[in-house]
């Protein structure tokens, strides 16, 4: 004789419906996770929050802290009639721009085709190819800026390898001091053609309300910026190449086998089957690599610290900086506004990328 199993709920008469069980099952399950997301991410975020209207030092008890309202946002656009603050979040911002317009555009590309070549199956050795590409990634962002402080050196590999192909040619190649050189690269490029800040017009060397002058603000990266984006872009285009494999090995078979029964090239599969399925995986990779880029510090801390003249300082820079100087107040709210930043960013990218995007 069978026995029928007792139900959740059904003691004193009171009895959860069979969809209240199977949300009360699945909140039961998540509750673990939701206490450490609430305790080590919600509730510092918003101590952060309330932080940010202080002028707490971040020496003493936060509780022995005054309240200064809206003054750190204030001074951080010049509101309160100072500029320093000002100036320098908006050198930050450029910097951070520059990088991230660099950055993420090309770690994008460069992953989808390494994801394309080693998704090949006649590909020989596909699994070598798979960890040399993402080894980078792994590795501890600390060695690689070392090891990259060494390849820029003035009298390192990178400049020497450039050298003996310029020997080679016949050409002379006067060492590029790398890791210290405030130069911009537009400015470097503009320069051949004879226009500098000399020569410039008058409307471009005017100092304008964000306390830089419009040939300032075309300066491009600075050649220091520029080495720092090349680690940023070799330690996670592997990372990247992964999460498009990923991607690539998730699209039916069935799609390229009409299209080639169709007559349709391999390039025609590529920009009709590939890239219209991959919308998803490139939204993903975009944002992320946005949030990345918004954020970097390691790279800044260990190479540049924010020099040559302030051409590396970003905003999560001057963030850390901040709150190393004793002014915890100050950092929470430029924290804040970088938060702000970001998300207006990665709306507007899902406004742009995300109408094609599969829900």
């Amino acid at each position: 004789m069978a026995v029928a199993a007792p139900s959740l709920g059904n003691q004193g008469g009171f009895r959860l419906s069979a969809k209240a069980q199977e949300r009360l099952a699945g909140f039961t399950f998540i509750l673990p996770a939701l206490i450490i997301i609430i305790a080590f991410i919600f509730l510092p975020l918003l101590s952060a929050f309330l932080i940010s209207f202080t002028n707490w030092n971040g020496l003493q008890p936060p509780t022995e802290a005054a309240g200064v309202g809206l003054a750190n946002y204030a001074r951080i656009f010049g509101l309160d009639g100072t500029t320093v603050v000002r100036d320098e979040f908006f050198v930050a911002i450029k910097n951070t721009f520059y990088y991230t317009l660099g950055v993420v555009p090309t770690q994008t590309i460069l992953a989808l085709v390494l994801a394309f070549i080693v998704n090949q199956q006649f590909l020989r050795f596909r699994g070598f190819f798979r960890v040399a590409f993402y080894f980078p990634s792994i590795t501890s962002s600390i060695v690689i800026a070392t090891i990259f402080l060494w390849l820029f050196n003035r009298n390192g590999v990178i400049n020497g390898v450039i050298g003996g192909v310029a020997n080679f040619l016949g050409l002379q190649y006067t060492p590029v001091t790398w890791i210290n050189d405030a130069n911009g690269i537009i400015h470097n490029f503009l320069r051949l053609f004879g226009l500098t800040a000399r020569t410039a017009p008058a409307w471009m060397t005017e100092t304008n309300v964000l306390g830089q002058t419009i040939w300032q603000w075309i300066s491009g990266p600075s050649v220091t910026m520029l080495a720092i984006m090349l680690l940023a872009i070799w330690t996670t285009t592997g990372t990247m190449m992964l999460i498009f494999l990923a991607a690539l090995q998730d699209i039916p078979r069935q799609l390229y086998e009409a299209a080639s029964v169709d007559g349709a090239t391999r390039w025609q599969q590529f920009r009709l089957i590939t890239v219209p399925m991959l919308r998803p995986t490139t939204f993903f990779v975009l944002t992320i690599g946005l949030i990345g880029c918004f954020q970097v510090f390691d790279q800044i801390y260990v190479i540049s610290q924010g020099n040559p003249a302030g051409t590396t300082k970003t905003i999560a820079w001057i963030v850390f900086r901040n709150l190393r100087d004793s002014q915890a107040g100050l950092g929470a709210a430029l924290a804040f506004v970088l938060f702000v930043i970001i998300a207006i960013f990665t709306i507007f990218q899902r406004r742009l990328v995300g109408k094609t995007v599969q829900q």
